[in-house]
């Protein structure tokens, strides 16, 4: 079954709505959504009732405030729903400490250099999700050695025991802009692991489109929020 994976931006304790990868716009989620009345993420997840979220830490992706910040939130979380987090894990150390706190962690290549994703997999076998991350078309990495070309990135990871390969584009972000169906189709075609993708999607048409090439799940908000995917295909 394809998977509708529930996002939640987390900043400051709540969530926001993310558009376009630009974090400093971000506002209050609740502002802008016809299937919630508040940002405070647990009353969130107790009217929205998602079967899966995906969780950002936005307050460790900007740099921004303690890096425990929105922890409780999430343990919170995650004792409530299947949770996958974004912690911007860009150590070993950082993956162990945040591993406790969802089902699966998220190690992106924005954050994180392709050495480290390979002692992350090794360490936490089946527990570690890997998002390659795009910007401007480019993969987002400040690891020299980290190939630049996604495919290649793929070829890299099939190796490791790895759970999800996660595909975020961040100009996609919060825009239902549409999928990139040619190029998903291709990583789909050599990835070992089950690929997602976040960014984009705009429509249940979307959902069938990616469905159709292979695709495992989509990590959405924006299409939920405004209803144009109803919201029980993300429940449980």
């Amino acid at each position: 079954m394809f998977r509708i994976v529930f996002v939640l931006d987390i900043y400051n304790m709540n969530v926001v709505h993310a558009q376009g990868g630009n974090r400093k716009k971000y506002r209050p989620v609740h502002l802008a959504s016809h299937i919630c009345s508040t940002s405070e993420p647990i009353k969130l997840i107790e009217e929205v009732k998602p079967k899966e979220v995906y969780i950002a830490d936005l307050n460790i992706l900007q740099g921004e405030g303690p890096h425990n910040t929105n922890f409780a939130t999430i343990r919170q979380i995650s004792c409530r729903v299947s949770t996958m987090l974004d912690p911007g894990i860009s150590s070993l150390k950082e993956a162990m400490e945040a591993s406790p706190l969802a089902d699966t962690i998220i190690i992106g290549t924005e954050t994180a250099s392709l050495q480290t994703i390979k002692e992350v997999a090794a360490a936490l076998p089946g527990k570690v999700n890997v998002s390659i991350d795009k910007k401007h078309g480019k993969v987002l990495t400040s690891d020299p050695l980290m190939p630049q070309e996604p495919a290649d990135i793929v070829h890299e990871l099939n190796a490791l025991d790895i759970r999800n390969i996660i595909i975020l584009d961040m100009d996609r972000v919060g825009t239902s802009s549409g999928v990139d169906s040619q190029f998903l189709s291709n990583i789909v075609s050599i990835s070992h692991h089950h690929v997602l993708l976040g960014g984009g999607v705009k429509d249940i048409a979307d959902i069938e489109k990616l469905e159709s090439i292979g695709v495992k799940g989509a990590l959405v908000a924006t299409a939920l929020h405004n209803g144009s995917i109803p919201l029980h295909m993300a429940q449980q």
